[in-house]
């Protein structure tokens, strides 16, 4: 065993990217939420094969289900029904592994990715993510605050986990061509500083280019907290307009398993003890990732 394996943790990958290549359903705005709906099985299986790849921990598929685009893409009244399916099949892929894996909890940007000024007033969100982290806390061992780009954002969501006494993990998109500030524009030390005294038990960079995840991470080795990144392989997330679907996304080519996992291993080599895959990285590239970690 490598010294690295005595602390590292390892993520799954991209849910909804993997899920639009297993289904049959064209992409909606909804995302991977739609398939909750139509093919639930799916679901499961990719959770399960994360797992199975060496995933320490598998995140809940609700990534869309938030008040704001339930009620621009589909029904506000399906928001608990979706987030109990998301809960059921985590917990199902867990209990058929029969791996001791973790369960977190997933709190997204309420209305779009990457999209800093479409974020709500202070005060939505501090309501909103309360919702999202009260339908979802008794099926969760943790939080992670997703592809935040905007620093009050990222401060309403970890406050409204911290209530709730589950370790809270933020983890920040940032500006693909400069990795040392949020899509917002603003510093990611200072966001970084700002959700750590908040409560925030670990720092992760996601939903960005590699490249920009390893510049990010000179922003995270002096914060007293586990910190690490989990990056896309889209050649330009932030084109995806809000409401908009994947498909107008573009892969890149040269992040297959082995690609990808060279700037992983990259991430660890200068300190990151959290590492997975967001967007188009699939089961191969984490378990691509798990074998170099164990060599």
């Amino acid at each position: 065993m490598s010294p690295i394996q005595h602390h590292l943790t390892l993520l799954d990958g991209g849910m909804g990217q993997e899920l639009r290549r297993r289904s049959e359903s064209p992409a909606t705005p909804l995302w991977s939420a739609q398939v909750m709906l139509d093919e639930p099985h799916l679901v499961t299986a990719v959770h399960r094969d994360f797992i199975a790849a060496g995933a320490h921990i598998i995140t809940t598929n609700n990534y869309t289900v938030t008040p704001q685009r339930l009620a621009r893409d589909s029904d506000p009244a399906l928001f608990q029904a979706l987030h109990a399916a998301a809960l059921g099949a985590a917990h199902q892929a867990r209990d058929e592994s029969g791996q001791a894996v973790r369960i977190a909890g997933c709190l997204p940007p309420l209305v779009a990715s990457y999209h800093a000024e479409v974020v709500p007033d202070d005060a939505t969100c501090r309501r909103d993510y309360r919702r999202l982290v009260e339908v979802q806390a008794e099926g969760v061992d943790l939080f992670i605050c997703e592809t935040m780009t905007l620093t009050r954002e990222a401060l309403a969501a970890t406050q409204a986990a911290v209530d709730h006494n589950l370790p809270v993990w933020v983890a920040f998109s940032v500006d693909d061509a400069d990795g040392r500030r949020l899509r917002s524009g603003e510093s990611l030390g200072e966001a970084a500083r700002a959700v750590v005294a908040a409560g925030a038990s670990a720092v992760l960079i996601n939903c960005s280019v590699p490249e920009a995840v390893t510049t990010a991470m000179d922003a995270l080795e002096d914060l007293g907290v586990p910190f690490g990144g989990y990056a896309n392989a889209f050649t330009s997330a932030a084109d995806l307009a809000p409401g908009g679907t994947v498909d107008g996304l573009e892969a890149r080519q040269d992040l297959d398993p082995a690609g990808y996992a060279e700037h992983a291993c990259g991430w660890v080599a200068r300190g990151a003890s959290i590492v997975g895959g967001c967007c188009e990285v699939s089961p191969a590239h984490i378990a691509e990732l798990a074998e170099r970690l164990r060599t």
